[in-house]
Order: C-alpha cells, then sequence, then structure tokens
C-alpha cells in the first residue's frame, strides 16, 4: 500500500514537471516569433503583409496583429515589445514622438526620427514609397511644382476646412510660394469627392495623400515641393531595438525595393480591384524576388 501511494504522490510531481518543460519550450517558441503588427488602413496591411511573407520564407515565425487602430493605439505595444515590428511613416511618426520638430525634407526628417527614436526602438532603412499630403491638380495641368503656380488668378483649393488651420495651408501658399487661392471645402479627406472636383474642374488644386490609388493614373499630377510646406513621410519599419539582424536585412531589402509607382499600383489594386493584402504582397514579392 506505501509504494502504491509513493507512486501516485509521483504523478503530481511528474506533471509540474512536464508543464516546467512545456512552459521553457513556449517561451522559447514565443521569444523566436516576429510580431508584425499594422495600422487599420488598408495600404499599411499591404506592407505589412510583404514584411510576414517575406520573413516567413526565410523561416522565421510570424504572428500578424494587423488593422489594431491608429498610432496612439498600437505605439505602446511596440514600445513595450509587445509587437516587434511595424510599417510606419517617416514625417508622422517623427512628429508623434517629437512634435516641435522643424525637419520638414526627407533626409532632415529620417536623421531626425533616427535620433528622437526610444532606445528600445530602431527605425529601419526608410523606402522611396511615400504616403504624405501634397497639393494636385490635373494631369494636363502645366504645372511641376507650387511655385508654378504663383501668377495663376481664381485657383480654387478643394480640402477638409482644417487646412485653414494647417502648416501647410492657404497661408503658407500665400506666404511661402505667393499662391492665391480661394477655398472650397470638401469633407472627405481626398476621397472620390475631392479627386472628382478636381477631375471635373469645380476645383483646381486638391490637398490629396500620395498613396490615394486615384493617382495611379496619368490624369491627376502631384506638385513639387521645393520649399518643404509638407513634412516628407516615407514609409519606413519601425522595430524592436532586439529584432533579429537577419530579418532587419530582409526588411532592408524590402525598403530598398518599394517605390512609390509600387504603392500606387498595389493601394489601386485593394480599393479599385478588391484583392486582399495576402494576395498583393504575395505578387509583390514574386516581382521582386
Amino acid at each position: 500500500m506505501k509504494r502504491r501511494l509513493a507512486a501516485v504522490a509521483l504523478i503530481p510531481a511528474l506533471f509540474a514537471t512536464a508543464c516546467a518543460a512545456d512552459s521553457v519550450q513556449n517561451d522559447s517558441s514565443d521569444s523566436s516569433t516576429i510580431s508584425i503588427g499594422s495600422q487599420d488602413y488598408y495600404s499599411n496591411e499591404i506592407v505589412a503583409e510583404i514584411y510576414a511573407q517575406a520573413l516567413e520564407e526565410a523561416g522565421f515565425e510570424v504572428e500578424r496583429e494587423f488593422r489594431i487602430g491608429q498610432r496612439e493605439v498600437y505605439l505602446p505595444d511596440v514600445e513595450s515589445g509587445t509587437i516587434d515590428l511595424m510599417p510606419e511613416y517617416s514625417g508622422a511618426l517623427l512628429q508623434y514622438f517629437d512634435p516641435e520638430t522643424d525637419a520638414r525634407s526627407a533626409d532632415d526628417v529620417y536623421d531626425a526620427l533616427v535620433e528622437k527614436t526610444p532606445e528600445n526602438l530602431q527605425v529601419l532603412d526608410r523606402a522611396e514609397a511615400n504616403d504624405q499630403d501634397a497639393y494636385v491638380v490635373r494631369g494636363d495641368d502645366p504645372a511641376n511644382s507650387i511655385a508654378d503656380l504663383a501668377d495663376r488668378e481664381g485657383l480654387v483649393l478643394g480640402a477638409n476646412s482644417e487646412i485653414t488651420e494647417r502648416p501647410f495651408g492657404p497661408d503658407a501658399l500665400e506666404r511661402v510660394y505667393g499662391v492665391s487661392v480661394a477655398f472650397t471645402p470638401i469633407e472627405d479627406s481626398g476621397g472620390p469627392l475631392t479627386v472628382n472636383a478636381l477631375r471635373g474642374g469645380d476645383i483646381d488644386v486638391a490637398n490629396i495623400y500620395t498613396g490615394s490609388p486615384a493617382l495611379a493614373g496619368e490624369d491627376l499630377k502631384v506638385l513639387d515641393d521645393p520649399e518643404h510646406i509638407f513634412v516628407a513621410s516615407h514609409v519606413v519599419p519601425l522595430a524592436s531595438a532586439e529584432l533579429d539582424p537577419e530579418a532587419a536585412e530582409i526588411i532592408n531589402d524590402i525598403s530598398a525595393k518599394l517605390s512609390q509607382e509600387d504603392m500606387l499600383s498595389m493601394n489601386s489594386a485593394s480599393v479599385n480591384e478588391q484583392q486582399n493584402a495576402a494576395t498583393i504582397a504575395s505578387r509583390w514579392l514574386a516581382d521582386n524576388a
């Protein structure tokens, strides 16, 4: 009887040992998994999916945490290490970390971002692809730069009403470029109403994000901004400082290949063709292997 009781008594101990071993194994597995997040924004999800598929192809375990909200929601998770990798936008991210920054050009913004990023995080190489505010005209307009509008009369700008309070709004157009505009509020953040108003001639200039699929064709044109009234905002990976160096190299290679034309084409496939992020990402990777 005593021997039987002794054997029974061993069962909880063996169970506890097995659980402890499983715990160690699970912790090890978790620590080798790269958690990738994305904003609740179709374009950002596509880039995150490109990261995920490229890392999986290289043999990394990946956990997707997509469409988790906007910067104020997900950055605490990135800073705490819950999320290891996230596609971001250089100008917007810099302004989050340093609201008083005066950096505007692509290089200045990136350099300032590297300096202001918290020590437990890192920004990897930025891509050519960008998604930022811009002034857009019809494709047949002879202007190529905002400065080319300086001698025009009767120009009408269309945008959300809050643009009048923004540092790149009508006051900046007048002060920096000598461009005078009348203003028509269109409250869809550069969406279809704004695009249709521009195409139809109801307005002459529109505030549209450079990642908009409406810019994938030749009927609309983004004006150059040589005086940088807009903050440059290129796609840039935000990562844990402890991200595997091989994984970082893979992501940097993606950034080196990700062009603005790619961004517009992928966004168009998402919005106009209703393709999912995984399909779009897979095709981009195949084309850029």
